[in-house]
């Protein structure tokens, strides 16, 4: 006998296979019972129009499915619309991407590790502000173009590692050609800052390659419009505070306590040191918790899957974005959901292991990294092993 799931899935049962009713079974009214053979075969009953059985009413069963499948062809429609939407906004956004970064420029570059090495980098680049938007930010004084903030994002099959690199850093500079003298420099102690501000991305990468012995496989840089303008794009971001943080060089003036920061708010507080008893150090661990939050909050539903969110957001930040020669889309969502990963709790955000801060040097106060954990850190990165680094500050 055929199984009766078969029968309550509509299917025809052979002849023979009907199981006698256990009694007399009522005729609906208005239908006919008659089943006249057609083609020697019985004439088939629609299947809502069956009597009904110890699986359920058979006529509320076929209203229930017509449910369902009309509630599954909505939410198919809804993921074609979405993944339309989202196929336009790469392609738009491909052209977009600022690949001006050559990462060899200097070669002599380290041998590839295990897993991949992203070097985010927040700059202190105007491009995009008006002079009034620059005094609005306090994003005046000095010239050039330096770091706010370096961090050096592993990702890898023992999950991802997010390490804060103070612009403070005591490293070496490599040897390279003064632009001012037309004379080769030869390798010399500064802050790790200094080496974005005399040779661009390139000599910074060159930099912390050789300081670290980590290949930076991409790089990404964005400047103050950019960050404002991806703040207030997703509807601020949402900061809990510990203390309250007024700063007038930054310009910060928050309240201790749970607030929805806008671009200018959180351009202030990831740029605030002063009020950091570890200067620059603090700093840093600010900015990580920004980004972090920053990214989850990005990645809400609501926010990737309606395009009046979304898009502002993207194109605010393609505006200021600079990346590398050899960056795609894809590579940049890998670097996002890794970022991403870190706010859920799925990965380790750290700072350099650092053995002292506002040491004295003919460069002004720097941080120094303490050389046997750093070391041992950066290795671990380089070979993709499980990081046991907690970062915490060494003093000797």
């Amino acid at each position: 006998m055929r199984d009766p799931l078969d029968q309550r899935a509509g299917h025809a049962m052979p002849a023979g296979d009907v199981p006698e009713p256990a009694g007399d079974v009522p005729e609906p009214a208005g239908e006919a019972q008659d089943a006249t053979p057609v083609g020697g075969t019985e004439a088939r009953v629609p299947f809502a129009d069956r009597p009904s059985s110890r699986y359920g009413p058979r006529r509320a069963h076929a209203r229930m499915s017509k449910k369902r499948r009309r509630l599954r062809r909505a939410v198919l429609v809804l993921l074609v619309v979405v993944v339309a939407g989202a196929g336009g906004t790469y392609g738009w956004a491909e052209t977009r991407l600022q690949r001006d970064v050559d990462l060899g420029a200097y070669g002599d570059r380290p041998p590839p590790g295990e897993g991949t090495n992203y070097l985010i980098v927040g700059s202190d680049s105007r491009d995009g502000l008006s002079p009034d938007a620059v005094q609005d930010l306090r994003a005046g004084g000095g010239g050039g173009r330096r770091t706010d903030s370096m961090m050096l994002l592993h990702t890898g099959a023992n999950g991802t590692s997010m390490v804060s690199l103070p612009r403070d850093s005591w490293v070496t500079l490599p040897g390279r050609l003064d632009t001012t003298t037309g004379k080769t420099k030869r390798p010399e102690g500064d802050k790790l800052n200094a080496a974005f501000a005399y040779g661009g991305p390139e000599l910074l990468v060159h930099t912390v390659e050789k300081n670290t012995g980590l290949r930076i496989d991409h790089y990404a840089e964005i400047g103050f419009a950019g960050f404002v303008n991806i703040v207030d794009a997703i509807g601020g971001v949402r900061m809990c505070l510990d203390r309250d943080i007024k700063d007038k060089q930054s310009g910060a003036d928050l309240r201790k306590g749970c607030q929805t920061l806008s671009g200018k708010q959180a351009l202030a507080f990831v740029r605030q040191r002063h009020q950091e008893r570890e200067g620059d150090l603090g700093r840093s661990r600010n900015q990580q918790k920004f980004l972090s939050t920053l990214a989850h909050q990005a990645a809400r539903p609501d926010t990737l899957l309606d395009p009046r969110e979304i898009a502002p957001a993207v194109e605010a930040g393609l505006d200021t974005l600079i990346v590398d020669k050899d960056m795609s889309l894809r590579d940049l969502s890998g670097m996002f959901r890794a970022v991403q990963s870190v706010a859920g709790g799925r990965g380790k955000q750290i700072n350099v292991p650092v053995s002292g801060f506002g040491v004295p040097t003919s460069k002004g106060n720097v941080l120094k990294w303490d050389a046997k954990r750093s070391a041992r850190l950066f290795d671990d990165l380089r070979r993709d092993r499980r990081v046991t680094e907690t970062g915490k500050t060494s003093r000797r």
